[in-house]
């Protein structure tokens, strides 16, 4: 007997009591990551435990500036769904407050045209249920490169 997937693949999976504070910062896009109190150190995803100290008492959820640079990214040129529009870049973000996110590039019309160490902002996706999807476009704040 196989167990039925929690959530339909290519959809968000549902908040759970781990993810839940990250989830509600997405409904007034708000970026943040989890912090350790105890050691210091940054984390996206939020999990259930540091993954620095081990420690599962004193994680917390502050908001982040979003901005960041592009760390790694691919360019997808094969749909993974009929409804998903090709190419389009994904991409390593290492935001400003540390922790690296896996997200999508937006923002150029040629996804071959971003580079490794773009400037980058947060920007939102509106999702049915309330939540946000973070991805970034290029930093206007960045005089030294074009959008």
């Amino acid at each position: 007997m196989t167990a039925e997937p929690m959530w339909v693949p290519g959809e968000v999976p549902p908040a759970d009591e781990v993810s839940t504070p990250y989830w509600e910062a997405t409904r007034a896009h708000r970026l943040t990551v989890q912090e350790c109190t105890a050691c210091g150190h940054r984390q996206h995803p939020p999990r259930a435990v540091c993954t620095r100290c081990s420690s599962t008492e004193s994680l917390t959820q502050p908001e982040t500036a979003g901005t960041g640079r592009v760390d790694s990214f691919t360019v997808i040129h094969r749909a993974p769904r009929a409804d998903v529009a090709v190419p389009y870049a994904v991409a390593r973000v290492r935001l400003t407050a540390g922790p690296i996110v896996l997200t999508r590039l937006d923002g150029r019309d040629d996804p071959e045209a971003w580079t490794i160490g773009d400037p980058v902002v947060v920007v939102w996706t509106d999702l049915p249920d309330g939540r946000a999807l973070p991805s970034f476009r290029p930093d206007p704040a960045d005089p030294t490169k074009e959008s």
